[in-house]
Parts: C-alpha cells; structure tokens; sequence
C-alpha cells in the first residue's frame, strides 16, 4: 500500500474510533454546491462528512474493528461520523435527503452495531438528547414537587385555621 494510502486510512481509523457512530451515504449526482449544503447541516448537527474510497474505507473499517462491509461498498461514498447525537445527524440527513433525492442513504454503525436505512429513519424521528433529558429532569422532578406539596398542605391548612381564629377574635 502507498504511504498516503496508510496516511488516509490511519486518518478514517481514527475517525472512526472517536465517533460513537458512522454512516455511509451515495452521493452521486450530487451536485457541488448540494454537497456543501449538506456538510453545512451536518457541522451544525455536531457531525461531518468525508468522501472517502471504498477500498480505503473498507481497510479503515476492518483496522478499527467494525464487521466486514465487503457487499455494503460500492458506488461514490461518502462517510457522515461525529461525536454528538446520532439522531440530529439522522435528522439532518433524512431531511436532506428529501430535498435531494440524488443522496441515498446506505448504512450505518452505532456502537458496532449495523444501522439499516429504516433505523437510521427511526433515528432521526427521536427527539434530540436535549428535549430528552429535559422530559427525564421533568419525569424525575414531579414526584418530589408533589411531596413537597403534600408536605406543606397541612402547614398551610393549620396557618389558616390560626389566622382566621385571630381575625375572628380580634
């Protein structure tokens, strides 16, 4: 193997060892300045795309200990990975597509496990991790509001039953 072959593929190993997930998408047909829109999307997602060749990819994929992809890799491709939320790339990604219809989505890998298209899709339906932890914050906050509540009722009760025997007597 050449030496900026070696180069590349120790760059996409290490890429794909730092992000918890990757997705392989078609571009062909893409134009130029659609596929600027969509690495604009992504970066705004927390993640990035790479065109990358299929035998380097598949060297890279195999070195960083992702399952044999040898039927998976054919035609131009493009690798999306990133180290935030899986779903807003997802997002950017279905929704891209539907504007474009040249973008094909692939497959996927979310922590060494194979992503198909519809799972990538059903990704992307989920809210993103911000919206989800502020409904757990919510899921765990309720029962305490409510003792709090509980608790302090009879206090209140007993404040106003004080309060109107002084008014009463005075």
């Amino acid at each position: 193997m050449r030496a900026e072959k070696k180069l590349l593929t120790r760059e996409y190993v290490d890429r794909l060892n730092v992000s918890p997930f990757f997705i392989v998408i078609g571009y062909q047909g893409l134009k130029v300045e659609h596929f600027t829109e969509l690495r604009k999307r992504l970066v705004q997602a927390g993640a990035e795309v790479h065109v990358v060749k299929n035998t380097v990819f598949r060297i890279a994929a195999k070195e960083a200990g992702v399952a044999d992809l040898n039927g998976s890799l054919t035609g131009q491709l493009a690798v999306i990975t990133g180290k935030k939320d899986v779903s807003a790339a997802s997002k950017a990604l279905k929704n891209f597509a539907a504007e474009f219809d040249k973008l094909k989505i692939k497959f996927g890998y979310l922590n060494n496990q194979r992503l198909e298209v519809a799972e990538i899709v059903a990704l992307a339906d989920l809210p993103s991790i911000e919206v989800l932890r502020g409904k757990l914050l919510g899921v765990l906050n309720a029962p305490a509001t409510k003792l709090a509540v509980l608790l302090n009722t009879p206090a209140s009760q007993l404040a106003r039953v004080i309060q109107a025997k002084a008014e009463k007597a005075g």
